[in-house]
C-alpha cells in the first residue's frame, strides 16, 4: 500500500507512457512554412530554426490501446549546419516509418519494395500509420518526455501484434482437409446402333368383312 509520508517510490512522471512501449501511431506534420525544391522540400511542411536547422515537426497520436489519444511531439531532423549526422538519422527514421507503414521488410531490396519508399512529397508523410517503439527524452527545460525516433518493421516479433494482425505461432501448419477419394465416374452404355429390320415386321391385321374373332373379341 502507497504511502502518504514517503514518495520515493512514486512515479515521476505520471504522464510519459512507459519507454519501450509498441503502440500504433498516426503522423502529423505541423507545417513550418519553408521551402527548398532543390532538396524536394516543398508544400510548407518544413520547419527552419533560427540557428538554420531544418527539419519536420511531428505530432504522432497514439491510435489504440490503454495510452490511445495520447500524443507525441519528435523533430525529425532534414539539416543541420553541424553536420550531416542528424540528417542522416532523419532519413534513417522515414525509411523505417515507410516500411512499418507498408509492411516492408527492411531487408527486402525487390523493386516493389524500393518503390514503396519512395515518395512524392512530404504530403505522403502527413497522416502516416505505423508502429513505433516509445522512448523517453528531455525537453528544453530538462524535463522527461516521451520521443518517438524508432518505428517497428515487420522483422519486428511485436510488429503484427500491433498492427491488429493475426499470426501463426511458429512452427503452426495449418490442418489439411481429410482426405477424400475421387467419385467414380460412371458412363452409360452406349445405346444399341438402329439398323433396317431390327424389329420385327407388324403383324397384318385381317380385312374386316374375313376377322375371324368372334364380334365380343374385335
Amino acid at each position: 500500500m502507497a504511502s502518504w509520508n514517503d514518495y520515493n517510490d512514486a512515479q515521476s512522471n505520471p504522464n510519459l507512457i512507459p519507454k519501450g512501449t509498441i503502440v500504433r501511431v498516426r503522423l502529423t506534420i505541423r507545417p513550418g512554412g519553408f521551402d527548398d525544391p532543390s532538396q524536394g522540400w516543398t508544400g510548407g511542411y518544413a520547419t527552419r530554426s533560427s540557428a538554420g536547422a531544418v527539419y519536420l515537426n511531428g505530432e504522432f497520436t497514439v491510435l489504440e490501446g490503454p495510452y490511445a489519444k495520447r500524443k507525441v511531439f519528435t523533430l525529425i531532423g532534414l539539416y543541420s549546419p553541424k553536420g550531416p549526422e542528424w540528417a542522416g538519422m532523419g532519413r534513417s527514421f522515414l525509411r523505417g516509418m515507410l516500411n512499418s507503414a507498408r509492411g516492408i521488410s527492411d531487408k527486402d531490396v525487390s523493386p516493389q519494395a524500393q518503390a514503396a519508399r519512395r515518395i512524392g512529397g512530404f504530403a505522403d508523410l502527413d497522416g502516416l500509420e505505423f508502429v513505433a517503439k516509445i522512448e523517453h527524452g528531455t525537453d528544453a527545460g530538462g524535463e522527461a518526455k516521451n520521443e518517438i525516433r524508432m518505428a517497428v518493421t515487420p522483422d519486428h516479433r511485436d510488429y503484427a501484434k500491433a498492427m491488429g494482425r493475426q499470426v501463426a505461432p511458429a512452427g503452426y501448419a495449418a490442418p489439411q482437409p481429410a482426405y477424400a477419394p475421387p467419385a467414380p465416374t460412371y458412363a452409360a452404355p452406349a445405346a444399341p446402333a438402329m439398323q433396317q429390320g431390327a424389329f420385327p415386321a407388324p403383324t397384318p391385321q385381317p380385312a374386316p368383312g374375313n376377322d375371324p374373332r368372334p364380334a365380343w373379341a374385335r
